[in-house]
């Protein structure tokens, strides 16, 4: 039997396995079976980002749900964590988003959240992935009396607004506050700049025109260098960059920097410790983080743990260790005290509220952590073997962590949704950190590309 789920869904290029409509309609099928407490007649939120295919996935889920007699209920373009919450907020049964995130247009993938907002477990994921290569699902579609129905609930958008202006603290403002907003003509497109004007804030929008083909092209989380010239050319008081489903986040300060999901995460958790909101004293990143995050909360004297890289990860180690707040340096940081999963506006509105208590800028903010340099280089692999089995590249990452000593770090990993080998070397000089991930990628390169 293959393996259908990866660290965040099913995810792959549009049209080719196992991302196809077939696909796509049984596992509409296999959710509405495995999720059915035949309690009552099941609800089943479908989301999506701006994709081309999104159309075309949005249908063959559909008819695979509601050939099991579960109605849908179509929220369209909705960032991925607005969809978790509708489905919540609406006493759905689950939610399935139709996203790549990140990724090119032409890659999708379906990512699905239990009743409560969360993701699936593992558990519930292989029973959906066994009952497809089963080959049973074809029998236990539901009597043509019995087939299911799908609808658009047309206030989604309003009411996934109003819950994110409630994680935004009462007695704070953001009128006058100038805000670039880079979309990545993607999820967020309508809902970040009708937040924010509602909010009072004086909007800049970038990249809030999808045509199905420009998500995430030169443009949002993945490539903040636009936001931070037009912050600097507007004399903004911050930029922030969404992904395509909107739920990373990295911004730009008022002087044209960037800030990545460590250096926010450092200002959040600076904030909340000053409420008394840290609960248990603890932080969650990845072993991604930039060294500089560990030195930062070490001098803050909170406490911090590194999972897996991967927001599953990330989240299983808060609720495991009591910790409310955790991410990842892509800009995937998780509230728990505000939602189920990372959600983009949601860290946006977190790094307002602390300039807004702090009465400081962001550039000022963020001198609550220095970054250590780091360079991160992604090779193109054909297969991913264990790494720790490829004697060459082994070899290699332990020659630049003798040279590097104590005074930086290597970290070399697949990535879980792409054919990528990421290359992370971190050291005293950007120099250093290049030259010595320059040595390693062409020895990944040589051997799996």
């Amino acid at each position: 039997m293959g393996k259908l789920f990866g660290t965040d869904g099913v995810r792959g290029i549009a049209n080719k396995a196992p991302m196809t409509p077939e696909m796509a309609m049984q596992i509409g099928q296999a959710v509405a079976h495995v999720l059915n407490r035949k309690r009552h007649k099941q609800k089943i939120v479908i989301g999506k980002d701006t994709r081309l295919s999104g159309y075309m996935f949005e249908s063959a889920l559909t008819a695979g749900i509601t050939s099991m007699g579960a109605d849908v209920i179509y929220v369209g373009p909705m960032p991925t964590s607005g969809t978790a919450f509708i489905t919540s907020n609406m006493d759905a049964d689950c939610g399935i988003v139709i996203s790549a995130s990140h990724n090119p247009f032409e890659d999708n993938g379906i990512k699905i959240f239990s009743k409560d907002g969360f993701k699936l477990s593992d558990k519930q994921e292989n029973e959906i992935e066994e009952l497809i290569f089963s080959k049973k699902l074809g029998d236990m579609v539901s009597d043509s009396t019995e087939i299911g129905r799908a609808y658009r609930e047309d206030n989604a958008r309003g009411r996934y607004i109003v819950f994110l202006r409630h994680t935004f603290p009462k007695n704070l403002s953001l009128e006058g506050v100038r805000i670039v907003l880079d979309c990545a003509n993607g999820a967020t497109y309508k809902v970040a700049p009708t937040l924010f004007k509602e909010m009072r804030a004086e909007v800049i929008s970038l990249n809030v025109d999808p045509d199905g083909k420009n998500i995430n092209l030169e443009c949002g989380s993945l490539h903040p260098d636009c936001l931070a010239e037009r912050v600097a050319e507007n004399k903004a008081d911050i930029g922030l960059a969404f992904d395509g489903d909107g739920d990373r986040l990295i911004a730009a300060d008022d002087k044209g920097n960037i800030l990545s999901g460590d250096k926010i995460l450092a200002i959040c958790a600076k904030d909340m410790k000053k409420e008394g909101r840290l609960k248990n004293n603890l932080v969650v990143s990845t072993v991604m983080s930039n060294l500089g995050l560990s030195l930062a909360l070490k001098e803050m004297e909170i406490d911090h743990i590194k999972s897996k890289v991967g927001d599953r990860y990330v989240l299983e180690d808060m609720l495991k260790r009591g910790a409310v707040l955790g991410g990842e340096e892509s800009g995937h940081i998780i509230f728990l005290e505000h939602h189920t999963t990372g959600d983009g506006i949601i860290t946006a509105l977190q790094l307002l509220a602390a300039m807004q208590k702090e009465k400081k800028s962001l550039s000022e903010l963020s001198k609550v952590m220095k970054a250590f340099p780091q360079i991160l280089i992604n090779v193109d692999v054909k297969s991913k073997p264990d790494l720790s089995d490829v004697p060459e590249i082994s070899r290699a990452v332990e020659g630049a962590e003798q040279e590097l000593c104590d005074k930086g770090r290597v970290l070399v990993r697949y990535s879980g949704t792409q054919f990528l080998c990421r290359v992370m070397v971190e050291g005293p000089t950007q120099e250093e950190a290049e030259r010595q991930a320059g040595k390693i990628a062409e020895v990944v390169k040589k051997k799996l590309s």
